[in-house]
């Protein structure tokens, strides 16, 4: 490598670290921020990277390693369990967009292999954006989260055959339909093979890899697969991406993906960055200048188009409104792997001159302006739903569920609110279920449970569920933004009502309660509270004592979880008195234990481990300081004291016959 090509890959590098570095501080998505690093530094920029030979084949490394690891992760229990919206979703989403956008491609003048290709690019949004940006919010667990997720899902396994069809489309017109099946069942016929090895054959060369125990084997095998595959997929024909994705399904098929994970992730990063940083080199920012108002033209032609196409499926799926919406305005902008199309387009001649430069532009902006949508996505479901639900009137009588009084509402029936549900039943309690998920509504309906269809954050749902005549409101929904309008909406509506909340994170505890929740209930915190109740039971701390810390913790707000300072250090500083005190335990002797039918003076048990018995309860009557001659039964209770250390060697004695 000449010093000069070295020098341009640091600058490329350099750049990309201060560039990630401002945007991160801006909250705006890495994969802008490469972009716009390409853009400065290419020719349409400040022009410090001349030659883009060598940037251009590291990224097309990174096109690979992208979608070797997608294959990797390609997982039949993942899919099962968002199925539909991959399957029916992700189909109707594809399909929608490109047949729309070619039409309008069409009558626009577009020939037909390049209405395709637009519609190709259309279709496909932005994975790495949209995850990241949900799960900065904590929507990933939300039904406009699952929903998203699924369609991405689909739309990256969808790039695979769009690849194999460029290069067709590129060369229709002196492509038989003979030669086009002829190349199709190759195609097939290779994949399938590819299969037959990766079930067959492939598990068994990882077996004997991994025997050797030499780490540097294991990954160089898993970059020869990767890109010997590529080699073989590209020499039939295909492209590189596709032989690098079914490397990695069959790569998937052994127990050991997640070590190659974990081994080429640093690398796929690499590659990566630089495969975007060269998508932002191709950018001639002169021209898109120039062509501003067909670049923002095309942006808004590309979110009108991606919002009315994602918000048909998503009600097709029968979802509610604020759900469609949500989820259309996350997948509103070009995707990353839309660029690995137009590179590839690009190549053969189907996104060409001005069109290529108004692309690139409009697929920029679209995810700049992604936050954006999804931050205003919200309060503008909500205002929307407002308007549209105002009565024009008076209410009218009976509006609200009447057959319920003095119950509980259940919003959201996934695990915590089943389990909730089954309580109640067997209690005797009435309650009534809101669920927004129509296939989980749909089972819940066909079990007889009193449920109701609908998002718990409309007053219009909350009076249907008879709101104000309920003791108490459960919100149990995975949408954080869902369960904060339920809250307020319900306090309003209801100001004596009892309002408990599950929520995954502490951060959202104050606000909770500040909306108007009685009792928040933290899953990360009550976790950390079953584990130290269970690692104080080791130590035969008082149960008094442990559910006095978890009654001061709780009535505290998880303040000591939280780092903030609480009374219950107070009683924190006394545990460890109590540790060095004698505790009181029992003991239950089990049918065919050895002490069953031995005297206390036989056993010696305070001379073995330094454990008195004072008690014994037999039969539900207690025998007080019973003597050495006492003879012991199955089933007898002894009550025990001493310090903690002689405690665990007395357990160890009555159960095994040895102190510990």
């Amino acid at each position: 490598m000449s010093i000069f090509i070295l020098a341009e890959l640091l600058t490329v590098l350099l750049a990309s670290i201060l560039v990630i570095v401002l945007f991160h501080r801006l909250k705006i998505p890495a994969v802008v921020g490469f972009l716009i690093t390409g853009i400065l530094l290419g020719p349409g920029g400040l022009g410090l990277v001349k030659d883009l030979r060598v940037i251009n084949a590291l990224a097309e490394i990174g096109v690979m390693m992208l979608l070797f690891i997608i294959g990797i992760e390609f997982s039949i229990e993942r899919l099962k369990r968002i199925q539909r919206y991959f399957w029916f979703g992700g189909s109707l989403q594809v399909l929608f967009t490109v047949v729309i956008v070619g039409l309008l491609s069409r009558l626009l003048g577009a020939r037909a292999e390049e209405a395709i290709t637009y519609g190709f690019l259309v279709a496909l949004s932005s994975t790495a954006v949209v995850l990241k940006l949900l799960s900065d919010r904590r929507q990933i667990d939300s039904p406009h989260g699952q929903i998203s997720m699924g369609i991405l899902i689909f739309q990256d396994l969808a790039l695979v055959p769009m690849l194999a069809l460029i290069p067709l489309l590129a060369n229709l017109k002196s492509v038989s339909l003979a030669a086009l099946g002829g190349r199709f069942s190759l195609s097939l016929a290779a994949v399938a093979a590819i299969f037959f090895l990766a079930r067959n054959v492939m598990p068994a060369v990882i077996s004997v890899i991994v025997r050797t125990r030499i780490k540097e084997i294991f990954l160089l095998s898993a970059l020869l697969a990767c890109f010997g595959m590529a080699y073989l997929t590209s020499s039939l024909g295909l492209s590189l991406a596709l032989g690098a994705f079914l490397a990695g399904v069959i790569i998937s098929e052994s127990p050991y993906s997640h070590q190659v994970v974990s081994d080429i992730l640093p690398f796929k990063d690499v590659f990566n960055s630089l495969f975007f940083v060269s998508i932002g080199m191709l950018l001639d920012t002169r021209l898109a200048w120039k062509l501003r108002w067909s670049v923002l033209a095309v942006v808004a032609g590309i979110v009108l188009i991606k919002l009315a196409v994602v918000f048909l499926t998503v009600r097709l799926m029968k979802f509610n409104f604020r759900v469609a919406l949500l989820t259309a305005l996350g997948l509103a902008q070009i995707g990353e792997f839309s660029f690995v199309l137009a590179g590839v387009s690009r190549d053969n001649e189907l996104l060409t001159g001005q069109i290529f430069q108004v692309f690139m532009a409009a697929s920029v902006l679209t995810i700049l302006v992604t936050p954006l949508l999804m931050g205003i996505g919200p309060g503008l479901a909500a205002r929307i739903r407002e308007t549209a639900a105002r009565p024009a009137g008076p209410e009218p009588a009976g509006s609200e569920n009447l057959s319920f009084q003095d119950h509980v509402i259940i919003a959201g029936f996934g695990l915590n609110g089943r389990n909730l549900a089954r309580v109640l039943k067997e209690t005797g309690i009435s309650y009534l279920i809101v669920e927004i998920n129509p296939e989980t509504f749909r089972a819940a309906c066909q079990a007889g449970e009193p449920i109701i269809f609908g998002d718990a954050s409309s007053q219009v749902i909350l009076n249907e569920a008879g709101l104000a005549r309920a003791r108490a409101l459960v919100v149990a929904i995975s949408d954080p933004a869902g369960a904060r309008r339920a809250i307020s909406l319900a306090r309003k509506s209801n100001p004596e009502i009892f309002i408990v909340v599950r929520t995954r994170f502490a951060s959202e505890i104050e606000e909770l309660y500040r909306l108007g929740a009685n009792d928040v209930i933290p899953e990360e915190f009550e976790t950390s509270i079953e584990i130290f109740v269970r690692v104080l039971e080791k130590y035969h701390l008082p149960r008094n004592i442990i559910n006095t810390q978890v009654q001061i913790i709780r009535s505290e707000r998880y303040g000591i979880l939280r780092g903030a300072r609480s009374s219950s250090r107070r009683l924190s500083d006394k545990i460890y008195d109590y540790l060095e005190a004698g505790v009181v335990e029992t003991f239950l002797v089990p049918n065919g234990s050895w002490v069953a039918g031995q005297t206390l003076g036989a056993i010696d048990l305070r001379g073995r481990t330094g454990v008195t018995v004072i008690a014994l309860v037999r039969n539900e009557k207690t025998h007080s300081g019973p003597g050495a001659e006492f003879r012991l039964q199955e089933r007898d209770i002894l009550v025990l004291v001493g310090d903690h250390r002689a405690m665990d060697e007395a357990f160890a004695y009555l159960e095994e016959g040895r102190p510990a």
